[in-house]
């Protein structure tokens, strides 16, 4: 699931903004899950919840940058 970074730099503005939208989906569902108990690990959420940070850097030094 975690993302490395060097596989992230890799991707394009747009490729990364759609991981972020599945990121987030991923992220409401494993809420979901959490608040009503079947989420054995919640190591995960905190993953996807890093993920997502590191995209968001990522898209914005992009944008700073051009």
């Amino acid at each position: 699931m975690a993302n490395k970074i060097k596989d992230l730099r890799a991707m394009s503005i747009d490729e990364l903004e759609k991981k972020l939208l599945e990121l987030k989906k991923e992220q409401l569902n494993l809420r979901i899950q959490h608040s009503t108990g079947q989420l054995p690990n919640t190591a995960v959420i905190k993953n996807v919840r890093r993920d997502i940070a590191k995209i968001n850097t990522l898209i914005s030094e992009r944008k700073k940058n051009s």
